[in-house]
């Protein structure tokens, strides 16, 4: 497979945010409200340099072991280093080295995890921005909080003093067409205007929800993050 040159990554870059610009336009939003995430997954370090340099500034990774090598190359590379997020599901034996190599971790689902954040970034000096991902179709596979036990959740990440809990995150499952992931999205943003309501809810502004499929869904229905991996790189590697 031919990898994306530099050109080729700007010209993706370009037309990823054309259209969210025009999805947020047709929901009626300023399409400044909605951050791109580029994922990185699988993508080598100097194909990431060159979306940074094309103006990606912020960036996403599923896996913390990947992530290190990855983060501390393009992080030399480039003048102005990317936020990075964590995507993937984390495991609690891997928070202390999350918490060194990203700005904000998508993907808390527990407790015990949110606690080990806390303490970990403590220990840093620093508070660390998260958001809670949400299981919204019940699949075991996946991460993710049941919506049922949400505000519970968010009501002891919100006690814990090293960690901003910014947003909610969720992955719909698996559909082939953009429109199935419509009624998740819808419901992530109900549960987050819900819990907006709530002492614990008052910080959250973001719903990081589409991905290369259905982003445009996602940012209709009120995203302000989206995580675009093969849209920007083309497909990965099996």
């Amino acid at each position: 497979m031919t990898e994306p040159g530099a050109q080729e990554l700007a010209e993706r870059l370009a037309a990823v945010r054309a259209r969210i610009a025009a999805a947020a336009r047709r929901a009626g939003r300023d399409p400044s409200e909605v951050t791109l995430v580029g994922v990185t997954k699988g993508v080598p370090a100097e194909r990431v340099v060159a979306a940074v340099e094309a103006g990606l500034a912020e960036l996403g990774e599923s896996y913390v072991q990947e992530a290190g090598p990855k983060i501390a190359a393009v992080n030399r590379a480039v003048s102005n280093p990317p936020r990075w997020h964590l995507v993937g599901r984390l495991q609690r034996n891997k928070a202390k080295e999350a918490v060194r190599l990203f700005q904000v971790v998508e993907s808390v689902d527990r407790l015990e995890l949110a606690r080990e954040l806390d303490r970990r970034a403590a220990a840093a000096g620093r508070r660390l921005e998260v958001l809670l991902q949400v299981n919204l179709s019940g699949e075991r596979q996946k991460g993710g909080v049941a919506p049922e036990a949400l505000a519970e959740l968010l009501a002891a990440c919100a006690a814990l003093p090293a960690l901003e809990v910014t947003g909610l995150m969720t992955v719909p499952a698996a559909a082939p067409e953009p429109e199935a992931a419509r009624p998740a999205f819808a419901h992530l943003r109900a549960l987050r205007d819900a819990l907006r309501a709530t002492p614990a809810g008052k910080g959250l502004r973001h719903l990081s929800m589409g991905m290369s499929g259905d982003f445009e869904v996602a940012v209709e229905e009120g995203a302000t993050i989206v995580r675009v991996g093969t849209a920007l790189f083309g497909p990965r590697d099996a």
